[in-house]
């Protein structure tokens, strides 16, 4: 026992000597810092490519819809690798915006005036330079909506132009009595409920004895977008917001992509078990992404997962959608 007290004061002195010497002569100029710093390094590169890339889950009502899409819009089938620094919903959703570049486009703007007095503001590219569709009455026309704050200015949507869809409630409304040849839908509000349940927010709205008192997305629809809209309540305003309910009566070929751990649409609202009753829709569900991020590379400027599924898409139902007809 003296023996082994003895030999572990003089293992303490010689390790405390090692670490003095370490500390001196610069941490991570050391073998040991560069040996702590690799370390680190491949059990990040361990957890994120058992954890973290993972291949989307592709949810389809029919079989065909289902080999169209692995066919001719392989990326639904491929691993996902969000970027390996900011990988959870929140930063994906919050730093999208302000990574992502804005390419220049030059829209030319038609305002369309409603018998109720309302305005539709359409922002048209005409894409007047393309090299494959150079007759512009037999140009295929693409229809960009942007999300609930959004306008033809958002990134993703320049993106999107530049790469060469998208409302789904009113597709489930008129079933397949449309002009639409198909549909692609991101980070989709599948049930307004459960997205309005925790989504805190203080506006300035015209009661301002009422309104004003929101804390909630939920207490502002209740006390203002219902009310101007003449729903008799908030359920019911809820209710018709809703694509979920309509999905089964989708009647042309739609896409959805919807991240699990959306901030804003939750996991458990992605209608599932209803997508496989309807042979045109197909759902692909990635494990990360966020709210419209969907940021993939070291650096994610130029692309996200998101557009590449656009752009396939796309490209499958212009040059192939007669496949599914």
């Amino acid at each position: 026992m003296q023996r082994l007290a003895m030999d572990l004061r003089m293992l303490s002195r010689e390790l405390s000597l090692y670490l003095e010497h370490q500390v001196r002569v610069g941490f991570f100029g050391s073998g040991l810092g560069l040996s702590l710093i690799l370390g680190f390094s491949v059990a990040y590169a361990c957890y994120y490519l058992s954890s973290i890339a993972k291949k989307p889950q592709l949810v389809t009502g029919g079989e065909s819809f289902s080999r169209f899409l692995q066919d001719h819009c392989p990326v639904v089938t491929e691993t996902y690798y969000p970027t390996v620094w900011c990988w959870e919903s929140r930063g994906q959703t919050l730093l999208r915006p302000f990574i992502t570049s804005k390419p220049p486009v030059q829209y030319r703007n038609e305002l369309i005036k409603t018998a109720d007095g309302g305005q539709i503001s359409l922002d048209w590219f005409d894409n007047d330079n393309s090299t494959c569709y150079m007759d512009a009455s037999t140009r295929p026309t693409i229809l960009l909506l942007p999300g609930l704050t959004g306008t033809s200015k958002e990134s993703y949507i320049l993106h999107m132009i530049h790469l060469k869809c998208c409302f789904l409630n009113y597709l489930g409304k008129i079933g397949p009595k449309n002009s639409f040849d198909g549909s692609c839908n991101f980070s989709v509000g599948w049930n307004t409920f459960a997205c309005s349940e925790h989504r805190h927010m203080f506006v300035k709205q015209v009661d301002m004895d009422h309104v004003m008192k929101a804390k909630s997305i939920r207490e502002f629809d209740k006390r203002f977008t219902s009310v101007m809209f003449g729903y008799r309540t908030i359920d019911d305003y809820y209710t018709d917001a809703s694509p979920n309910r309509r999905l089964k009566s989708v009647g042309i070929p739609v896409l959805c992509l919807n991240s699990v751990d959306d901030v804003f649409s939750p996991s458990h609202a992605i209608p599932i078990e209803t997508a496989k009753q309807n042979p045109n829709v197909a759902l692909v569900l990635t494990s990360y992404g966020g709210h419209i991020g969907f940021l993939e590379g070291i650096w994610p400027r130029q692309s996200t997962y998101m557009d590449r599924v656009f752009k396939q898409f796309v490209q499958a139902m212009v040059e192939h959608g007669h496949e599914l007809s």
